[in-house]
């Protein structure tokens, strides 16, 4: 996960993810709609965890479950949520199942490790770490929310141009979802404390820092 972050950093500083804005549909690429290619890219990051819980015996734990479940909630949102509500570009089909892929290794080895490695003494409910990384978690989810339904204001019905997005975080950063979505999974690694919540929102900071960084310029 970090090297596969380092090595997306570098290449995405130097070119562009190709979907959303920079897709080139002129090109013999097979696309998606949109909404659809969301939700099937995000689901198995919803599903596979949910399996898990399901096909893994004993008790695991309030504290696991509790993290596991605010990892779950994100991509219930972006799944079966921002999936339906999006107005954005057809999407490539080699891009989409790229996503499916990173997000059923990512929903395995966050709920692997929540469910079988992890431990969690019965002061961990009190601990700092886990107070300040949910409450950072879900502010980065309220940033990353609300900045979503700006720009999907920006459009009226059958529109595909880009405008500059104006009000809320956007005031003060040039890519306001990416921002609050790189907020909520460090939030979610230090309320979780651990090497494989860690790596996941140093790929996230790799993979859409680039890409926030090219929209700005």
């Amino acid at each position: 996960m970090i090297l596969g972050g380092v090595m997306h950093f570098i290449c995405l500083m130097k070119s562009h993810a190709a979907y959303g804005r920079y897709v080139d549909t002129s090109g013999s690429t097979s696309m998606v709609p949109a909404r659809l290619a969301w939700f099937l890219q995000e689901l198995p990051a919803l599903l596979v965890p949910l399996i898990l819980m399901l096909t893994t015996d004993g008790n695991n734990g309030t504290g696991r479950h509790l993290m596991l479940w605010t990892f779950c909630l994100h991509y219930f949102q972006r799944s079966c949520i921002y999936s339906l509500l999006t107005k954005g570009r057809p999407y490539p089909l080699n891009i989409m199942l790229l996503g499916m892929v990173f997000c059923s290794i990512n929903g395995f080895l966050q709920a692997h490790y929540l469910l079988h490695c992890a431990t969690y003494h019965n002061t961990w409910f009190s601990e700092a770490c886990l107070l300040a990384g949910l409450i950072i978690f879900f502010i980065g989810m309220g940033i990353n929310i609300h900045s979503d339904h700006i720009l999907r204001n920006l459009r009226k019905s059958g529109e595909m141009s880009y405008k500059i997005p104006r009000g809320g975080l956007f005031e003060y950063v040039s890519g306001a979802n990416f921002f609050g979505e790189i907020v909520e999974w460090l939030g979610y690694a230090v309320a979780t404390w651990s090497l494989p919540t860690f790596a996941f929102a140093f790929f996230t900071i790799c993979f859409i820092g680039p890409r926030a960084y090219h929209h700005h310029r």
